[in-house]
């Protein structure tokens, strides 16, 4: 959900900057997920201004072209112009050598001081396509006005900038899903007061056309609101509207429209406005229909209804699937002068059916299956109309009917002061804790030195008991002000499942039998000259046997590779050299006091994956096949490591090393020669082993599996150059954080160091799969996800992006 900053300061008086703003309200539940800045014009027409053309002459060595003087202000330049319409005396938009230009079409381009046709050139004058407001390349803009020259265009033009906050809204929280919810915990959090404008008298201007309302079912449809208004005219909708809706990532349609999705993202409250000339008899009838009625929606697709879902009919048919999808025929078009706006609050229940059972997931459903405020609509409808009469011309033609037979009432909660202080771990001050909850606009009553009543409107969909109450006072009260005591303690009702060991090992031995692997059982004691003579064991760590029953069963091994050479070893002398296996099993060693143990996993590859056959030649194993089932493992298990770092020391000729945090979880390579010819392998040996122990630690529930997404997945390539110190882990987590939830899975599949490009770097070729799992993916999505992208990778890295 996007929040603009710009609009919050409507509400609530805010000096406090944007990442301020961020943190306050991450801290208190509605966690923001990142800022972004938007301007109302791309590039926000920096280095762009206001001149004038001193003189204007035919180009010498060209017919299209002139050679003009330009006074910018700051200085008189000549710059060389196409445009049929440019004359002495003008006032145009300048962009100015070094300034970055974002066009209608195509890519962005800086200007550069250049040689046209033998003449020198030091800027351009431009036309409205050419700075993105508009797209006519007809000719140069020229301007009516008294600003002095080098004034910017962007105050001439009022480019509008705007911080924009993305918050991971849980689904608890269906009163903050809008900008004034937003602002009702800003006042809480900072204390101060928000101001909601009064709700303006609505008075009938002309009588239009006679409209009844009939609502069948008042346990799906509690309260309906509706009025009439005529006369008012379809059209793009003023810049400020146009601005706001873009900064919310919403494209403008028509003022009617517009103002219905304004006050759905203003005040949380969807509206739904039906062409009044379309309701066949004048009739409104609010209630399901039989199961397989076609309905066309505004997609223009047919669906049939399944009985269940709530509709707005007229006395033909169905008009719109209540708060989830109009329908194709009652819509408002270019044609439309006199419209029925409804403003109304429906069952979550009955609207999250309608919602499943045809796919359908739009602003208003969101909003309605979390539960809106059922003390809204009218207030919303009677906003939505004011801006209708300023904006489209709107006459109100009919009293605003509102049908609220049995109105949802407040939420009372009894409260103890004991369960408040116990649960959340602090004594809070009575006083605190009024002042918190009357903050939120959560009233208190019946105040005794045990406890009070709290008194919730119903708006607060989130908080019906008490449990709820202290969850509103820790989290305004703050979560970092709660200390930790020193015997750590908490009080809590769910049940935690014990993790069972021997069930998860089972899981990831079953994986890897699935994939081919042999499980290996050895001896847990071994020789002490591996220790002594493999160069990285501490052979003064050695567990040793007392009573030994020989000399090659001396110790009790400190790694499972030897154990596993030695049954490789005595395959490969029988002629099986072909190997996948692994081994769960305990290693030992000497402590400071005692003795230590832990549990290892092992995995092995040695030979060739894949036999000689007449359809392919044998292919030996290498890095990236034993890597492939560590990171399968690890995934599995919903563990990612923090650090991967390359080793270079035995027992391996080259290796990586997995670390989660400080703590090495495990290492990946091609075992060395030397410790080979130690367990006599005559042949490659690849060889991981992984802390078991770790492992089972960290892991706090295996991977979960969901059903494959019906939206698109959306592929976008991108080259970049790069240090050759900058490893891929370093580009992934860069991709990752900058890339947020739409970024699904990223890739390399080709990487280049050559003459081609400077010393000391390298090119990856990345691939990133972009997929929204709730809404189609827009072409503005994905190429805001990669600009993104492709900045952070710049800032971050020092990356070149290569075309």
């Amino acid at each position: 959900m996007k929040i603009s900053i710009n609009r919050l300061k409507q509400y609530i008086e805010l000096v406090e900057s944007p990442e301020e703003i961020g943190a306050l309200l991450t801290r208190s539940g509605l966690e923001v997920e990142g800022i972004d800045d938007f301007v109302s014009v791309p590039g926000g027409l920096d280095g762009v201004v206001i001149g004038e053309v001193l003189s204007c002459e035919k180009h010498p060595d060209a017919d299209k072209l002139s050679l003009t003087t330009v006074d910018t202000g700051s200085a008189i330049v000549q710059i060389v112009c196409g445009a049929p319409n440019v004359a002495k005396g003008q006032k145009v938009v300048v962009a100015t050598v070094g300034a970055k230009l974002y066009p209608s079409e195509g890519e962005p381009f800086e200007i550069k001081k250049a040689k046209i046709r033998g003449q020198v050139s030091e800027g351009m004058i431009c036309a409205e396509d050419e700075i993105g407001l508009g797209s006519s390349h007809a000719g140069i803009m020229v301007l009516t006005v008294d600003l002095p020259n080098g004034t910017p265009a962007s105050e001439y033009f009022e480019v509008e900038t705007d911080a924009i906050l993305e918050i991971g809204l849980t689904p608890n929280r269906a009163d903050a899903a809008s900008h004034l919810g937003v602002a009702r915990d800003l006042q809480a959090l900072l204390g101060k007061k928000i101001t909601l404008p009064e709700e303006s008298p609505l008075a009938v201007e002309q009588p239009g056309p006679a409209i009844s309302v009939e609502v069948q079912d008042v346990a799906d449809c509690p309260r309906y609101a509706g009025v009439v208004l005529t006369d008012l005219k379809v059209a793009p909708s003023p810049q400020w509207l146009q601005n706001f809706l873009r900064s919310l990532d919403l494209e403008p349609i028509n003022n009617v429209v517009d103002i219905t999705n304004f006050i759905l993202h203003d005040l949380g409250q969807p509206l739904h406005a039906f062409d009044a000339d379309k309701i066949f008899e004048g009739k409104i009838i609010v209630g399901k229909l039989p199961k397989g009625t076609p309905f066309v929606t505004l997609d223009g697709k047919e669906r049939k209804l399944s009985g269940e879902e709530l509709m707005i009919n007229d006395s033909k048919g169905g008009m719109c699937i209540a708060g989830v999808f109009g329908g194709n025929h009652s819509g408002v078009s270019d044609e439309t002068t006199s419209i029925f706006l409804e403003s109304a609050y429906f069952s979550p229940d009955v609207i999250r059916k309608g919602s499943q059972v045809h796919g359908l997931k739009t602003d208003a459903s969101f909003r309605f299956e979390r539960g809106t405020d059922p003390n809204m609509p009218v207030y919303a409808l009677k906003k939505a109309v004011a801006l209708l009469q300023e904006i489209a011309g709107a006459k109100v033609s009919s009293e605003i009917i509102d049908l609220y037979p049995v109105p949802v009432q407040d939420f009372e909660i009894q409260v103890s002061y004991g369960h408040i202080n116990r649960l959340i771990g602090k004594v809070i001050d009575p006083t605190e804790v009024k002042t918190i909850l009357e903050s939120l606009e959560i009233k208190v009553i019946n105040e005794t030195p045990e406890g009070f009543t709290a008194i919730a409107k119903p708006y607060r969909v989130d908080v019906t008991r008490e449990s709820d109450i202290i969850e509103e006072v820790l989290r305004i009260h703050g979560f970092h002000q709660v200390e930790l005591s020193e015997n750590l303690r908490t009080d809590f009702l769910a049940e935690h499942p014990v993790k069972d060991q021997n069930k998860l090992q089972y899981r990831v031995t079953e994986m890897l039998a699935g994939q081919g692997y042999f499980e290996l059982i050895t001896n847990s004691l071994t020789k002490p000259v591996y220790a002594e003579k493999s160069g990285y064991l501490d052979s003064a760590l050695n567990v040793e046997i007392y009573n030994k029953l020989s000399e090659d069963l001396g110790v009790m091994r400190q790694t499972l590779l030897f154990s596993g050479l030695e049954v490789l070893a005595h395959n490969i002398n029988r002629r099986q050299t072909d190997l996948k296996c692994f081994e769960f099993g305990t290693i030992y060693q000497k402590a400071e006091e005692g003795y230590k143990e832990g549990r290892r996993l092992a995995i092995f590859h040695s030979g060739n994956r894949s036999s000689e056959s007449w359809i392919e030649k044998e292919k030996p194993f290498g890095f990236s096949d034993i890597y492939a089932t560590v990171e399968r493992i690890l995934e599995r298990l919903n563990i990612e490591p923090s650090q991967v770092s390359i080793l270079e020391s035995a027992p391996f000729a080259y290796a990586l090393v997995l670390k989660l945090g400080e703590k090495v979880l495990g290492s990946i390579g091609l075992v060395d020669e030397k410790i080979l010819k130690l367990a006599e392998v005559r042949q490659e040996v690849w060889f991981a082993e992984l802390d078991w122990d770790l492992l089972f630690k960290k892991t706090s529930s295996l991977k979960k599996y969901a059903e494959i997404s019906k939206f698109p997945e959306v592929r976008r390539d991108l080259s970049l150059v790069i240090d050759k110190a900058v490893t891929y882990d370093q580009v992934k987590a860069v991709a990752q954080k900058a890339g947020g939830k739409l970024v699904q899975k990223i890739g390399v599949f080709d990487v280049y160091q050559g003459e081609k490009i400077e010393a000391g770097k390298k090119a990856y070729a990345l691939s990133f799969h972009l997929q929204d799992q709730e809404n189609t993916l827009t072409d503005r999505e994905i190429e805001k996800t990669m600009s993104k992208l492709i900045r952070a990778f710049q800032d971050q890295v020092g990356a070149i992006i290569r075309s």
